[in-house]
């Protein structure tokens, strides 16, 4: 970890200043309302022209916003400064000209970071490629169990821009923030920040594993009390070498989390027990009870290594023990995020259709002893070699659906010759009843149904929320 002091952001001054908001959407038309409000001159640019654009874009000229539909990639002349919607790839032709021009390029976050008040609440940020969003909701109930006011914001459903100009106060904030998001806010610095795991995933926006890495790693510059990491973590680069590589604030700790025993700095696990030997006094010798593994909902491995994530995160901002116990215990997971549908005839069924890449997917399979599979859909470019080789032993039997079902099958074929496949030829949404019945004759009484497709789902689906609800109706007809 470097060290040296980190200074805070330069202001801005948008009164008269020409902004450009990249992109319409979720984050775009609060920008422009909010950059409007503070005298700038706003120019929208939006590379689509459908009937939603139009719609929002009827909504923004009415207040004196100017924008430009269909062309995206042409910076308007006079531009002080851009703010993007953070789905923007760092190669378009718009951010190309912005480089050339010496025009700044901002995200929705480093907006709200900006906008800040001088007493603004802290912030507590997550990042990684999977366990984020429930990381964050587990961080805010614990937040909330020790009379802390709080929310979990950012990536996860509430604006940053909301929170941080709305008029509820706040005395610290969970916040999700995505690869996408960090790419795009340079002077972010939080008071303590986690990375939770690193996976190949949104490779095609960023170029490469380690530009991924890298844009992820920015959640650590500047923080003043800890960096957490995964101890546990073999990728390589690892989210411990992303703290060594942090430029933080004097004083400020890594703190890892293990699933096994934890060493001096490390929350950990010790016979059933979540246990704190990072922020206690004489931490060479001493350990804190936090709660137990059965107060995670649910306790399968790489939900306590959120847990303890959230718990780390809590810790450093001085939440006492019982406070960590109590917001565990409060805390239900959102739908979709290894859910138990029901058992049928000695079978349970779970629905973890949240898992869309290899790397959730294996973490899912870990929790498990004996499953049928229902896996496949869009690969967005992954490979399954690794992800069926670890698994195997796993198996009892696999039911692939999905535009990209043969990827899976040729690595089971490789890795698992000896389970059985069902591949079903069909991408209607229909078929996920033929799956989860197709499981069912596979399975056998003590085993678990597992939907955890590995991959997106828009082959088949609008999202990975309607394949899952596809899922339990089909477990329900079942039991029916």
């Amino acid at each position: 970890m470097g060290s040296g002091q980190v200074t805070s952001s330069v202001p801005f001054e948008f009164q008269g200043k020409h902004v450009t908001v990249a992109g319409l959407g979720v984050s775009g038309v609060p920008a422009a309302k909010v950059l409007h409000g503070l005298g700038a001159r706003v120019t929208v640019v939006n590379d689509g022209d459908d009937e939603r654009a139009r719609a929002q874009a009827a909504e923004l000229e009415q207040l004196g916003v100017t924008v430009r539909l269909g062309d995206g990639a042409t910076l308007p002349e006079g531009t002080d400064l851009i703010v993007t919607a953070p789905g923007w790839k760092p190669d378009k032709p718009l951010f190309a000209a912005a480089g050339r021009a010496g025009v700044p390029v901002w995200g929705d976050v480093e907006l709200a970071w900006r906008l800040r008040g001088p007493d603004a609440a802290p912030w507590l940020a997550v990042t990684g490629t999977n366990g984020k969003t429930t990381t964050v909701q587990m961080l805010a109930s614990i937040l909330k169990a020790a009379g802390l006011r709080t929310a979990a914001v950012g990536n996860i459903g509430v604006s940053l821009l909301d929170a941080v100009l709305g008029e509820e106060r706040y005395d610290v904030l969970a916040v999700e923030l995505s690869s996408y998001q960090l790419h795009w806010a340079p002077s972010l610095r939080a008071h303590s920040a986690a990375v939770l795991n690193l996976a190949p995933d949104h490779l095609d926006w960023h170029g490469s594993m380690e530009a991924y890495a890298a844009d992820k790693g920015r959640i650590y510059e500047g923080n003043r009390v800890a960096c957490v990491y995964n101890a546990d973590a073999t990728d390589k680069p690892s989210t411990e070498d992303l703290v060594r590589e942090a430029d933080v604030e004097e004083g400020c700790r890594a703190v890892g989390f293990t699933l096994g025993t934890p060493g001096p700095s490390q929350l950990g696990v010790v016979e059933g027990i979540l246990v704190d030997r990072a922020f206690v006094e004489n931490r060479q010798k001493n350990a804190q009870e936090l709660a137990q593994v059965s107060d995670v909902d649910p306790p399968a491995p790489h939900n306590i290594a959120n847990a303890l994530a959230a718990a780390a995160l809590a810790r450093a901002f001085g939440v006492p023990a019982g406070a960590v116990r109590d917001g565990l215990r409060a805390f239900t997971p959102d739908a979709h995020r290894i859910a138990h549908v029901g058992d049928v005839d000695g079978v349970a069924y779970i629905d973890d259709s949240k898992a869309t890449n290899t790397h959730a997917a294996a973490a899912s399979l870990a929790a498990y002893e004996s499953i049928v599979w229902i896996a496949g859909g869009l690969a967005k470019g992954a490979t399954f070699d690794e992800l069926v080789a670890g698994s195997a032993k796993r198996l009892r039997g696999v039911v692939l659906i999905g535009q990209d079902r043969a990827l899976i099958r040729e690595a089971l074929a490789r890795h698992a010759p000896e389970v059985p496949v069902v591949d079903l030829d069909r991408t209607d949404t229909g078929a996920m009843l033929q799956a989860v019945q197709e499981a069912q004759r596979l399975a056998r009484p003590g085993d678990t149904v597992l939907l955890a497709p590995a991959c997106a789902s828009m082959d088949m689906f609008a999202n990975y929320n309607k394949r899952g609800d596809a899922f339990a109706q089909a477990v329900r007809e079942l039991g029916a």
